[in-house]
C-alpha cells in the first residue's frame, strides 16, 4: 500500500468537501423535529457507500431510525471486517455558545490543529470518524488494495441508546457475520502519540421526578410550610456522594474491579499534563474520588453525574413560586463487571428510600449498556497497533476510555467477535459540546491508517 499517502493527498480536498456536505445535515436523533433530516442522512450514507465500492448497500428498516448496511465481498474464504459507526448526532444546544453555526461547517486553524479543523456538530462524533472508513474503502477498491471482505453497519440511534441496533443485530447474525469489528468512535492521546482504546465504561441513564403540592404555590404564603420539590431534589442529589466523592448507593461498588498497582503504573506511563488539562478547561483544580488520579477517575472508576436539572420558574425576571415538580437527568458511568440493569435497580431503590414523606418520587430508566475490555494479545489489536506505528512512527499506547459505547458488549455476545476501537479524535475536540471539531490531520491520517489495519489483519490471520 505504498501509494496510500499520495492517494489521500491527491483527493484530500474532495474528501474534506464530502464530509462538510454530510455535516450540514442536522441528523439529531433525540429531537423528532429533525426526523426527516435523520432519514436524509441515512440516504446520503447509502450513496457514499455505493460510490466507495460496496457491491450491495441497503437501508434496513428498524423499529426506530434505519440502519445503513453495505458490503464488499471479494472471496468468502477470506476474513471479513465489520465496520460500525453512526450517522446521528447530539443536539447542538446551547446554540448561543457556538462560535459558528453548528450545521454550517467552517475550517479554523488552532494551536492544536495548525492544518485546520472542521467545526460542526458531529464532525468528530461520529460523522468524521465514520466517513474515514468510507474513504478508506474507496482507496482500497479504486487501487485494487482491498485484501479481504468488508461490511458496514451505520446506525442512526447511537446518541439515544441504540435500541433498534440491538433489535437488528439479533435478527441478522448471518448477514453481520465477521472476523473482527472495527469502530472509530473514540479518541487518542495526541497527534504525536496515538493510542488504542482497550476499555469502555458502561452506562446507566435515568430521569428522576420529585412532586410536592398539586400545583405551583406562592412562596410567601406557603414557603416554610410545604416541601419545596427543588430543595428536596437538590438535597437528595447531594447525598449521593460522600465527603470523599464516593458514591453512597448501597451495593454500587460490589462488583467494581480494583486494578493492581502494576496495572495502574502502566496506565500512568501515558503522557499527561495536569496543568495543561486544567488550562484547557479553564479550571483552577480537578475534582473527583479521593485516592485516584485524574486519568483513573475518568476511565477505571465508576461515576454518577447530574446531566440536567430543572423545575419552577426560569424565565426573565422574578416569579416567587414553589414549584409543584422538580426533575433531573442522571447518568452513571460503570466499569466492567457492573451490570447496568442491576445498577439502575440499586439507584432506584436507594433514591426512593431517601425521599422524605412530604414528596413523591418517580425514577424512569432511559437507556444503558455494559462496559467492555479488549485484550491486547489478540490479532485485531496487534494489526491496529502495527497500522498506527506505520503512519505515526510510534507505537500506540493501550488506554481505557471513560466513554461508553454500549453496543460493543452486545456485539461480542451476539456476533462472537472482538471489537477494535481505532479512534482518531482528541479529548479537546469538544464532542457533545458547543464548538465540536475534528482536525483535518486526524481525518486524513485516519483514512491513511485504516487500510493498513486490513493489510496486517489479513497477514496475521494467514
Amino acid at each position: 500500500m505504498e501509494n496510500i499517502k499520495s492517494y489521500v493527498n491527491q483527493h484530500k480536498e474532495r474528501f474534506i468537501n464530502e464530509l462538510i456536505e454530510l455535516l450540514k445535515m442536522p441528523s439529531i436523533s433525540a429531537d423528532s423535529a429533525y426526523s426527516q433530516d435523520v432519514l436524509n442522512t441515512a440516504d446520503a450514507v447509502k450513496e457514499a457507500l455505493e460510490k466507495a465500492g460496496c457491491n450491495k448497500v441497503e437501508i434496513c428498516d428498524t423499529p426506530g431510525y434505519p440502519i445503513v448496511y453495505g458490503e464488499k465481498i471479494i472471496d468468502s474464504t477470506l476474513p471479513t471486517v465489520l465496520v460500525y459507526g453512526h450517522y446521528d448526532v447530539q443536539p447542538a444546544d446551547p446554540i448561543e455558545l457556538w462560535e459558528s453555526p453548528p450545521f454550517d461547517p467552517v475550517i479554523k486553524k488552532t494551536e492544536l490543529h495548525p492544518d485546520g479543523a472542521i467545526y460542526a456538530r458531529g464532525s468528530c462524533d461520529d460523522k468524521g470518524q465514520m466517513y474515514m472508513h468510507v474513504k478508506a474503502l474507496e482507496y482500497m477498491t479504486q487501487t485494487g488494495n482491498l485484501p479481504c471482505n468488508v461490511k458496514f453497519m451505520i446506525e442512526g440511534e447511537e446518541e439515544i441508546g441504540s435500541s433498534s441496533l440491538a433489535w437488528f443485530v439479533k435478527r441478522n447474525q448471518e448477514k453481520l457475520a465477521n472476523d473482527v469489528i472495527l469502530i472509530s468512535d473514540t479518541g487518542m492521546i495526541s497527534n504525536t502519540q496515538p493510542s488504542i482504546t482497550t476499555g469502555l465504561r458502561g452506562l446507566s441513564y435515568v430521569e428522576v421526578e420529585v412532586t410536592g403540592p398539586n400545583r405551583d404555590l406562592h412562596s410567601g404564603l406557603y414557603g416554610g410550610a410545604v416541601a419545596n420539590p427543588i430543595n428536596i431534589l437538590t438535597k437528595m442529589i447531594a447525598s449521593l456522594h460522600d465527603e470523599n466523592n464516593h458514591i453512597t448507593i448501597p451495593g454500587f461498588y460490589d462488583k467494581v474491579e480494583d486494578l493492581t498497582a502494576e496495572e495502574r503504573a502502566e496506565m500512568a506511563k501515558a503522557p499527561f499534563s495536569l496543568e495543561a488539562y486544567k488550562k484547557a478547561l479553564n479550571i483552577n483544580q480537578v475534582y473527583g474520588e479521593t485516592g485516584y488520579t485524574t486519568n483513573e477517575r475518568n476511565s477505571i472508576r465508576p461515576t454518577l453525574d447530574v446531566n440536567g436539572i430543572w423545575g419552577g420558574y426560569t424565565g426573565e425576571g422574578a416569579k416567587t413560586v414553589i414549584a409543584s415538580k422538580a426533575y433531573a437527568k442522571i447518568s452513571m458511568r460503570l466499569v466492567p463487571n457492573q451490570d447496568w440493569n442491576e445498577i439502575t435497580e440499586l439507584f432506584t431503590k436507594h433514591f426512593l428510600s431517601i425521599a422524605p414523606p412530604s414528596v413523591k418520587v418517580k425514577v424512569t430508566p432511559h437507556h444503558g449498556g455494559q462496559g467492555y475490555v479488549t485484550p491486547i494479545d489478540n490479532v485485531g489489536y496487534k494489526a491496529a497497533s502495527k497500522a498506527y506505528e506505520d503512519t505515526f512512527g510510534v507505537t500506540p499506547i493501550p488506554q481505557r476510555s471513560g466513554g461508553s459505547i454500549p453496543i460493543v458488549a452486545l456485539f461480542e455476545k451476539e456476533l462472537k467477535s472482538k471489537t477494535i476501537l481505532m479512534g482518531f479524535g482528541l479529548d479537546s475536540d469538544a464532542i457533545h459540546s458547543p464548538n465540536e471539531h475534528f482536525g483535518l490531520f486526524n481525518y486524513l491520517k485516519g483514512i491513511e491508517t485504516i487500510p493498513l489495519f486490513y493489510k496486517y489483519f489479513v497477514e496475521m490471520n494467514s
